[in-house]
């Protein structure tokens, strides 16, 4: 008996493979900004200085995440991001069977990206600060947008 598999069910495992791969992609770096977003929260509300974060003039997260910018509408920033990756990670490991999660995934990565963005603009030139946690952040969900952008392009037509 020939185990052997056809062209068309070996292009689908391969897209399922991928597809797994870039959701346990996503969910991993959702967790990681969470500590990352969790880390820049306790700073927040800390009273001592953070002496691992502040690297000369332009280096110091506690100058960044205690400014009247770390807050919206009384919120902080760092709570906002703990629940935006929460909520990444949620559709990137309980709501990855549901055929419209690329799509949400996109564009909760898209908006949380676009708030990087600015905060990070504020950062360059209203503070003229750097906070590595905020930057760490960027990061991760700048690779969550590129990688949920390649999930939802190789999503099944379809769907």
């Amino acid at each position: 008996m020939d185990q052997s598999l056809t062209p068309l069910t070996s292009t689908k495992l391969d897209m399922e493979h991928t597809t797994r791969v870039l959701f346990l992609a996503i969910a991993l770096l959702s967790l990681t900004g969470m500590i990352v977003s969790a880390v820049s929260l306790q700073r927040h509300y800390a009273k001592s200085a953070t002496s691992y974060c502040e690297i000369g003039e332009k280096f110091n997260c506690d100058i960044v995440n205690r400014s009247e910018y770390s807050s919206l509408f009384g919120i902080p920033v760092a709570g906002i991001g703990v629940a935006g990756y929460g909520l990444l990670l949620m559709l990137s490991t309980f709501q990855r069977s549901d055929n419209r999660t690329p799509t949400r995934l996109l564009f909760a990565a898209s908006a949380g990206l676009a708030f990087a963005l600015y905060l990070t603009y504020v950062e360059a030139y209203v503070l003229t600060t750097w906070c590595i946690l905020c930057l760490t952040s960027l990061a991760m969900i700048s690779l969550i947008a590129v990688l949920a952008g390649i999930l939802k392009v190789s999503q099944p037509k379809d769907l």
